[in-house]
């Protein structure tokens, strides 16, 4: 009696559905100490040794008089200063923005294709989680983490305010978010001109007002990028669903196109939020 429902369990248990969720969190596959590394961490990682590895390999092939891939990237990269200079209006300053900028978008750019390859999101292994056999894939794309995209947000907005103190002035760059210079002028000059006693006191309220625009650029950044890759992951996968050859292949070119677009926002908007952090109040 005890064999028979042993033996039930035995073919209950290998019967058992195993769910394949896509999950808003990244997923752990190991542990190292005390560190949990996630399945989009690491891909990540990959990413940057990947850049590194290209990154000594054409600095050794730099020649004096370029020629083939060397000219193509020369091109490349004058385009992307002149484009700098577009919305700077200055060389000066685009070349201090534009290793930020340039990074940011050869990491997102990569780290959003790195989702497309076959076996990322496909390959895995089988865990037990509140009774239900759950797949979890050991590659998944790393922007279609919220964590790194708002990381990525931070690094910006914080490398834009880092720029706009080294060019302008510590004083100079608090003031256009705490105007004390405003209601330092107001005794100055109230006998001379009395407007001044209503006019400061709503400069340093604008100015309490850009701080939380500070925040929302953050959230704005992390949400965009992360909303697009992560949906972009949903779709391939729900389309893999219902019919796992040829009908993926169209969306497979559509999320192409758009991680080179997110991944042109990021950098572009990292680029103005650096160029008005770097000019002077007026």
């Amino acid at each position: 009696m005890s064999q028979t429902a042993s033996s039930v369990e035995q073919n209950n248990s290998e019967h058992q559905e195993i769910l394949h969720e896509t999950t808003l969190f990244a997923e752990p596959i190991f542990h190292f100490k005390h560190f949990t590394i996630t399945n989009s961490l690491f891909v990540s990682w990959v990413v940057v040794f990947l850049i590194i590895a290209i990154s000594i390999f054409i600095k050794k092939r730099i020649k004096k008089v370029p020629r083939g891939a060397q000219n193509v990237a020369e091109v490349v990269i004058e385009k992307a200063i002149e484009l700098c200079d577009s919305v700077t209006n200055s060389r000066k300053k685009s070349l201090k923005i534009f290793p930020l900028v340039f990074a940011f978008f050869i990491f997102i750019l990569l780290n959003n294709w790195f989702g497309l390859l076959p076996g990322v999101g496909s390959i895995g292994f089988i865990e037990e989680h509140n009774g239900h056999n759950m797949f979890i894939p050991f590659l998944r794309g790393g922007t279609a983490d919220l964590n790194t995209t708002l990381a990525l947000s931070l690094i910006a907005i914080i490398g834009t305010h880092l720029l706009g103190i080294v060019t302008i002035g510590l004083w100079s760059h608090i003031n256009k978010f705490i105007n004390i210079n405003a209601l330092l002028a107001v005794p100055k000059k109230i006998i001379k001109d009395p407007s001044i006693l209503l006019i400061n006191p709503i400069k340093f309220f604008v100015g309490i007002v850009e701080i939380i625009g500070e925040i929302a650029k953050v959230a704005s950044l992390s949400f965009r990028l992360f909303g697009n890759i992560f949906a972009g992951e949903v779709l391939l996968i729900s389309m893999a669903a219902i019919c796992s050859f040829l009908l993926p292949i169209p969306f497979i070119f559509l999320e192409i196109i758009v991680g080179l677009i997110q991944a042109l926002i990021f950098a572009m908007l990292t680029l103005v939020f650096a160029s008005i952090s770097m000019s002077e109040e007026h």
